[in-house]
């Protein structure tokens, strides 16, 4: 909004000698501020009305081990994910330009699938009968995942049209094009994107785990989303032809979307640092882990964010591979406790151990996804 403001005034920018609205970069940093900002200034409002309704959290893993570690977290307030979708979407429309269609789609999939967590968060917390404490079943929730990806794939593939490169495959180590039609551009929209959601969402069971791993990743997908979108020109030729980078017009205003994702998590880890006073529950992990899907498909690097999510791929892939060898085996298991937190958590780790080793992989594997951008 703010962007369009200047945009249409252009007597009010010359007026007041302030052009630096215009650069990217510095709208992406005053997004993250921004959704910082916001962040602290809603959470104790927000805690205070969750307390009062009672939305608290009731750990069961169903091992008495682990359960006996997780009761002072009962009655914890959860659904604390409606601060973090609301500083994203109020700070992404304040700074970036929402005549841009990404942003447009952007804020469409964080809507859509806080919505869906919010639902399953308020029913899991308020109604109880024999279906378990999940109120949604898994494929319920799938079903919303798969619909989005696929409105997401049929969009964004129909807006590319003019710009082959969206519908490329990029490969990390090989610069080659390979080009998708739109019958795989949707099967892999809609792996990337429900795969992630769900992947953050199992992350999310140890104070500060999910919402620092996010942090991290937002800040490696803005850059990535500044290289993949500008078009900045050196030697006649974009930044991202040099780094072999599909060069994607405009998508750049989606690294004011990550920073606005990255301030609205490290905002909320103020509340959320052990001992956390809020979860974010499935109404911050799912839209949380689809946004950032959603950038990932957009910019063309699918496969980079197996690497810049290791975490949160080596989680899911933990309680897949625990599920099946324990159907297999008839009742035998790989880890102590999947997910895989939970593994090391009873092997000894303090839970701060534990998120603090969590957050320097999730580091250590975006600098490296960075890295791999120049070798290719």
């Amino acid at each position: 909004m703010i962007y369009l403001l200047f945009k249409l005034r252009p007597d009010l920018v010359k007026r007041l000698g302030f052009y630096a609205w215009e650069n990217v970069i510095f709208r992406a940093t005053i997004a993250l501020l921004t959704a910082f900002v916001l962040t602290i200034w809603m959470g104790p409002k927000f805690i205070r009305i969750l307390k009062a309704w009672k939305i608290g959290d009731r750990p069961d893993i169903f091992r008495p081990d682990l359960n006996a570690s997780l009761q002072r977290k009962t009655d914890t307030p959860t659904m604390g994910g409606v601060i973090i979708v609301l500083a994203i979407v109020i700070s992404t429309l304040l700074w970036a330009n929402i005549k841009n269609f990404y942003i447009v789609m952007a804020i469409f999939t964080t809507i859509w699938l806080a919505v869906l967590g919010a639902h399953d968060d308020w029913l899991k917390l308020t109604r109880k009968d024999s279906r378990s404490r999940q109120w949604l079943f898994g494929w319920e929730k799938l079903v919303f995942q798969i619909a989005l990806g696929v409105i997401i794939a049929t969009f964004a593939y129909a807006y590319g049209q003019r710009n082959p490169v969206t519908h490329q495959l990029t490969l990390p180590f090989y610069s080659g094009e390979i080009y998708l039609n739109v019958a795989w551009f949707a099967i892999l929209t809609v792996v990337v994107m429900t795969g992630t959601s769900n992947a953050v969402n199992l992350t999310d069971g140890m104070d500060g785990l999910s919402s620092g791993c996010m942090a991290i990743a937002a800040f490696a997908f803005m850059v990535l989303a500044l290289i993949a979108g500008t078009d900045m020109m050196v030697n006649g030729r974009t930044v991202a032809y040099y780094l072999r980078m599909p060069y994607i017009p405009t998508a750049d205003e989606l690294a004011i979307f990550c920073a606005a994702i990255l301030g609205a998590c490290v905002g909320f880890l103020w509340f959320n640092c052990f001992p956390a006073q809020v979860f974010m529950g499935d109404t911050g992990s799912l839209p949380l882990g689809g946004a950032i899907g959603y950038v990932a498909v957009i910019i063309r690097q699918e496969f980079m964010l197996l690497i810049i999510g290791g975490v949160f791929v080596m989680e899911a892939v933990s309680v897949m591979m625990q599920v099946g060898y324990f159907k297999f085996t008839g009742g035998k298991r790989i880890f102590r406790c999947a997910p895989i937190h939970y593994h090391f958590h009873l092997g000894g780790w303090t839970e701060t151990q534990t998120v603090t080793r969590f957050w320097l992989i999730g580091a250590i594997l975006a600098a490296l996804a960075l890295a791999i951008v120049k070798l290719r």
